[in-house]
């Protein structure tokens, strides 16, 4: 019963602290770009939030198999198999999640007045130096905000999940795939459950989102 429901945390877990690896230096390399190609970036970033998750499930199914590309050269190199496994679904919930993260902290990075990096820089402090404790503190909620909606999103996945992990119990059966299942077999009690948790959460995170958020704006506002 609770397996899927921890199965899905985990994901959302470690996907989430993924994209902070990965989503805020892209974010803050898109922040500073001033490439023309960075509106083909941002629009190949952002192509998870209008395609179908099951057309992306779809080519990621077949980029991740052994027979293809990408999938062969790391089941021939590593022996690592991506379809249908953890590992797999970590690497396309990133990829389904990344503009849930990117987005945010871009828009919180490109809104920040250039002032702030002009006088870090004037008092000697390197551009490193200056990204972490003077540009990001100065974005928290740009950063809560990307952090929780990452978290969250994953959670809701279904179509992609699906495509690329399969039904597999402790494996890749994750909440939403559970309640689908729940309801093929007619036990809508057991979906009740698994879609109400699943609701409850969402609402809780994004109550702590907009309540967050609204706090350190008035903060801002009082100093």
């Amino acid at each position: 019963m609770y397996q899927p429901l921890w199965l899905t945390f985990k994901l959302a877990l470690v996907t989430t602290v993924c994209l902070v690896v990965i989503g805020i230096p892209i974010a803050a390399g898109l922040a500073r770009s001033k490439s023309k190609l960075k509106s083909v970036a941002e629009a190949v970033i952002s192509l998870p939030l209008v395609l179908p998750p099951s057309v992306l499930g779809f080519y990621l199914l077949l980029a991740f198999s052994p027979q293809n590309g990408f999938g062969k050269m790391l089941n021939d190199a590593f022996s690592l198999r991506l379809i249908f496994s953890f590992t797999g679904l970590v690497l396309g919930s990133v990829i389904y999640s990344l503009p849930f993260m990117v987005h945010p902290v871009q828009a919180g990075l490109e809104a920040l007045p250039s002032s702030l990096k002009e006088a870090s820089q004037t008092l000697g402090k390197s551009n490193l130096t200056t990204f972490f404790k003077v540009l990001l503190p100065n974005i928290k909620p740009a950063i809560l905000t990307g952090l929780i909606l990452s978290f969250a999103h994953t959670l809701g996945e279904f179509g992609l999940v699906l495509m690329i992990g399969g039904n597999i119990p402790g494996v890749t059966r994750v909440a939403s795939i559970a309640v689908y299942d729940e309801v093929e077999a007619l036990n809508f009690s057991t979906a009740h459950v698994y879609a109400g948790i699943l609701l409850a959460i969402s609402f809780v995170i994004l109550l702590i989102v907009y309540t967050t958020n609204r706090h350190i704006f008035k903060n801002r506002i009082t100093q």
